[in-house]
């Protein structure tokens, strides 16, 4: 279970990379959009960290309240769950 999970982290948290610095792509040439709440939800299923590191790297969702408050928040709780079910 252990390297299936670790295979996961990594998985979903590059997607969840990808997907912020796409769409950060797709704002700068004023294209269709990914919903916050997708990027949202990338983040609760265990894709936090991609999404964090993606918004500071890429200067992305920064300035919104709910991405600087609510990510950490999703980054911790990650940290904790995957530390649960790592022992």
């Amino acid at each position: 279970m252990q390297t299936g999970l670790i295979v996961w982290f990594i998985f979903i948290n590059v997607v969840a990379y990808l997907v912020m610095s796409d769409d950060k792509r797709r704002a700068q040439q004023r294209r269709d959009r990914t919903p916050e709440r997708t990027l949202f939800l990338l983040a609760f299923i265990g894709g936090a960290l991609g999404v964090w590191i993606a918004m500071y790297r890429k200067r992305h969702k920064t300035k919104h309240v709910s991405f600087t408050l609510g990510i950490p928040l999703l980054v911790f709780l990650n940290a904790v769950l995957y530390g649960y079910f790592l022992q």
